[in-house]
Parts: C-alpha cells; structure tokens; sequence
C-alpha cells in the first residue's frame, strides 16, 4: 500500500509540474466591449468561412469591433455583410487583441483610384544608391521611398526602370546619394 500511495504522490508532483509550465506560456485573455480584435483563421476552414487561400493568406482577419461577451470565454463580434455566412461568436483562443497603429490608417481624401481598381503611387526620395552585379555586368540600384509610405517601407528598384517610368522624378535628382553598396 505504501508503494502506491507513493507513486500516486510523485504522479500528482509531476502532473503539477507540467501544469505550471503550460500555465507560464498561458495569459488570460479578456477583452472590453468596443475593442477591436484580429479573427484566427483556421489554414484548413479559411477558404469555406473566409474565402482565403494559399500559402502567403493572412493567418488573422479583421480588427473587428467586439459586440458582447458571451459566457466565460467566448466574444460575439461585429462581421462585415460579405462574412454572414461566419457564426459570430468566437473563442478567445481565435482572438488577438488590436493595438491601434497610424500606419493601419489610409487617408482617402487624396486618393486617386484607377477603374482597374488600383491606385497610383511615386517616389518621393532616394533613400540610398547601391550596385547589384548580376552575373558579369552590375546593375545601378536606389532604395526609393513612396508616396504615402515611411522610410521604412521603401524598396530596391533598378535606375533604369525609375527613369524609364518616373522621368520627372528622376530630372529633379541634383546629386547622388552617397551610401554603401547593396550586394
């Protein structure tokens, strides 16, 4: 009997051990009626509920505005008319929180949109000059920012094609931008 009631008292240590690891990596997710919040999408269900597929979809949709809690642990949430096919109660586990961030905000004031339903953007700087050697020849490069994009969104374009495709943009260019090369 002694030989049971011990390994019974080691089981119970063990599974109290595993507990408080589970529980370190475990937050206790409540939200307020009126905030936003991101909606797991589920890789295998996304493309019935959500119409999303492929590899690069977006794992969370939204924010969406929470209406009401519905028990202990789950949210109903307001889904836009093109989601009514979703039941809008959810499990805080498919929730993230929404912090708010200006970038996520677009200013449709100046927006142009084309009838191919796109929207024209321009340079705006140079941020950097650098080379590309591609196989035995090198390739001008200049890290360009965007209109209505920060620095920290700019990308590498050839020379060649914002010449080509920005000609205003590059006459008003007075003198390089001195910086290392991109390899």
């Amino acid at each position: 009997m002694a030989r049971v009631a011990q390994i019974r008292e080691r089981l119970l240590a063990a599974q109290s051990r595993q507990k408080s690891y589970a529980d370190r990596r475990r937050r206790p997710l409540e939200f307020r009626v009126g905030s936003h919040v991101w909606l797991r999408v589920s890789p295998t269900r996304g493309v019935r509920r959500f119409g999303i597929k492929g590899k690069l979809s977006p794992r969370y949709v939204g924010p969406f505005e929470i209406l009401d809690r519905v028990g202990s642990a789950a949210y109903r949430v307001a889904l836009p008319p093109r989601l009514e096919g979703v039941h809008p109660v959810f499990h805080v586990s498919q929730l993230r929180e929404y912090i708010p961030d200006p970038r996520h905000i677009v200013s449709y004031d100046d927006l142009v949109v084309e009838p191919d339903h796109t929207f024209a953007e321009h340079p705006v700087a140079v941020l950097e000059r650098g080379t590309r050697r591609l196989r035995s020849k090198d390739i001008p490069m200049m890290r360009i920012q965007w209109s209505r994009r920060g620095p920290e969104e700019a990308t590498w374009e050839t020379e060649d094609s914002i010449q080509r495709n920005y000609p205003e943009f590059f006459a008003e260019l007075d003198a390089p931008v001195g910086s290392p090369s991109r390899s």
